[in-house]
């Protein structure tokens, strides 16, 4: 990577709740920042990162957040 511009690299693939399909990555920015880059369907409830993060790493993306998306199904209960 470049120090004059800003790049990432993927560092980890989010599985979602089906246990195999990969819903985002999570990306570490030469910046040392973590983020976080969904698949073209967006934010989805997330099970696991492969590989899997750091307690640290895992606070920085909130994956706790990233397993408690609501799902569509959840949606259409409220409504």
């Amino acid at each position: 990577m470049s120090e004059d511009k800003i790049e990432g690299v993927a560092i980890a693939n989010l599985i979602g709740t089906d246990e195999r399909s990969i819903v985002g990555w999570v990306y570490r920015w030469n910046t040392g920042a973590l983020a976080v880059r969904w698949d073209i369907d967006g934010p989805q409830r997330v099970l696991e990162c492969r590989p899997d993060l750091s307690d640290a790493e895992k606070r920085e993306i909130d994956f706790g957040g990233l397993t408690q998306i609501p799902t569509l199904d959840s949606w259409q209960d409220q409504l």
